[in-house]
Protein backbone atom coordinates (compact mmCIF):
# COMPACT_ATOMS: atom_id res chain seq x y z
CA UNK A 1 0.00 0.00 0.00
CA UNK A 2 1.51 3.50 -0.91
CA UNK A 3 2.29 5.90 1.38
CA UNK A 4 -0.66 8.44 0.20
CA UNK A 5 -3.24 5.23 0.37
CA UNK A 6 -2.52 4.74 4.25
CA UNK A 7 -3.06 8.31 4.76
CA UNK A 8 -6.40 8.33 3.15
CA UNK A 9 -6.81 5.22 5.30
CA UNK A 10 -5.71 7.00 8.22
CA UNK A 11 -7.62 9.64 7.00
CA UNK A 12 -11.39 8.06 7.23
CA UNK A 13 -10.48 6.23 10.60
CA UNK A 14 -9.86 10.01 12.17
CA UNK A 15 -13.58 10.81 10.12
CA UNK A 16 -14.83 7.78 12.18
CA UNK A 17 -13.69 8.55 15.46
CA UNK A 18 -14.67 12.43 14.87
CA UNK A 19 -18.60 11.65 14.27
CA UNK A 20 -18.61 9.16 17.09
CA UNK A 21 -16.52 11.94 19.10
CA UNK A 22 -19.29 14.44 17.67
CA UNK A 23 -22.25 12.29 18.70
CA UNK A 24 -21.15 12.30 22.53
CA UNK A 25 -20.17 16.25 22.11
CA UNK A 26 -23.79 17.05 21.15
CA UNK A 27 -26.34 17.54 24.09
CA UNK A 28 -28.46 14.57 24.79
CA UNK A 29 -31.69 16.05 23.83
CA UNK A 30 -30.10 16.71 20.21
CA UNK A 31 -30.97 13.09 19.14
CA UNK A 32 -31.22 13.64 15.32
CA UNK A 33 -28.02 16.01 15.57
CA UNK A 34 -26.05 13.03 16.99
CA UNK A 35 -26.86 10.66 14.44
CA UNK A 36 -26.27 12.99 12.08
CA UNK A 37 -22.84 13.48 13.68
CA UNK A 38 -22.36 9.91 13.15
CA UNK A 39 -23.57 9.11 9.78
CA UNK A 40 -21.77 12.08 8.36
CA UNK A 41 -18.43 10.81 9.74
CA UNK A 42 -19.06 7.39 8.33
CA UNK A 43 -20.18 8.93 4.89
CA UNK A 44 -17.20 11.12 4.60
CA UNK A 45 -14.97 8.13 5.40
CA UNK A 46 -16.70 6.04 2.94
CA UNK A 47 -15.88 8.29 0.10
CA UNK A 48 -11.96 8.85 1.34
CA UNK A 49 -11.68 5.22 1.35
CA UNK A 50 -13.35 4.92 -2.11
CA UNK A 51 -10.52 7.01 -3.88
CA UNK A 52 -7.42 4.73 -2.23
CA UNK A 53 -6.49 1.45 -3.44
CA UNK A 54 -8.18 -0.51 -0.93
CA UNK A 55 -11.53 1.12 -1.44
CA UNK A 56 -11.18 0.03 -5.02
CA UNK A 57 -10.34 -3.23 -4.21
CA UNK A 58 -12.75 -3.67 -2.09
CA UNK A 59 -15.15 -2.45 -4.67
CA UNK A 60 -14.02 -5.27 -7.18
CA UNK A 61 -13.79 -7.36 -4.43
CA UNK A 62 -17.84 -7.31 -3.37
CA UNK A 63 -18.54 -7.18 -7.05
CA UNK A 64 -17.16 -9.99 -7.87
CA UNK A 65 -18.56 -11.73 -4.98
CA UNK A 66 -22.21 -10.55 -6.44
CA UNK A 67 -21.06 -11.99 -9.67
CA UNK A 68 -20.53 -15.49 -8.07
CA UNK A 69 -23.66 -15.63 -5.83
CA UNK A 70 -25.78 -15.39 -9.08
CA UNK A 71 -23.98 -18.17 -10.37
CA UNK A 72 -25.46 -20.20 -7.70
CA UNK A 73 -28.28 -22.86 -8.28
CA UNK A 74 -30.61 -23.07 -5.80
CA UNK A 75 -32.70 -25.99 -4.75
CA UNK A 76 -36.14 -26.36 -5.70
CA UNK A 77 -38.95 -26.35 -3.63
CA UNK A 78 -39.12 -30.44 -4.18
CA UNK A 79 -35.52 -30.42 -3.20
CA UNK A 80 -35.16 -29.12 -0.48
CA UNK A 81 -38.26 -31.03 1.21
CA UNK A 82 -36.15 -33.97 0.38
CA UNK A 83 -33.56 -33.36 1.81
CA UNK A 84 -35.44 -31.43 4.97
CA UNK A 85 -37.10 -34.90 5.50
CA UNK A 86 -33.80 -36.84 5.40
CA UNK A 87 -31.90 -34.64 7.93
CA UNK A 88 -35.26 -35.78 10.20
CA UNK A 89 -35.30 -39.27 9.41
CA UNK A 90 -31.38 -39.09 10.08
CA UNK A 91 -31.88 -37.11 13.45
CA UNK A 92 -34.61 -39.57 14.39
CA UNK A 93 -32.27 -42.62 13.94
CA UNK A 94 -29.40 -41.05 15.31
CA UNK A 95 -31.46 -40.65 18.69
CA UNK A 96 -32.68 -43.93 18.84
CA UNK A 97 -29.03 -45.54 18.65
CA UNK A 98 -28.10 -43.35 20.95
CA UNK A 99 -31.12 -43.80 23.33
CA UNK A 100 -30.55 -47.48 22.69
CA UNK A 101 -26.32 -46.87 23.81
CA UNK A 102 -27.33 -44.88 26.90
CA UNK A 103 -29.76 -47.45 28.02
CA UNK A 104 -27.34 -50.54 27.04
CA UNK A 105 -24.46 -48.68 28.90
CA UNK A 106 -27.12 -48.02 32.16
CA UNK A 107 -27.56 -51.59 32.36
CA UNK A 108 -24.36 -52.57 32.02
CA UNK A 109 -23.00 -50.62 34.90
CA UNK A 110 -25.96 -50.52 37.24
CA UNK A 111 -27.55 -53.96 37.02
CA UNK A 112 -24.54 -56.20 35.87
CA UNK A 113 -21.52 -54.50 37.41
CA UNK A 114 -23.04 -52.81 40.84
CA UNK A 115 -25.72 -55.29 40.79
CA UNK A 116 -28.02 -52.51 41.75
CA UNK A 117 -31.92 -53.12 40.92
Amino acid sequence: MESVDKLKVTAAVALVAIGVAGFYIVPANQGALRVLAVIAGLLLAAATVWFSQPGRDFVDYARDSVKEAQKVVWPSRKETWQVTGIVFAFVGVLALFMWAVDSGLAWVFYDVILGRK
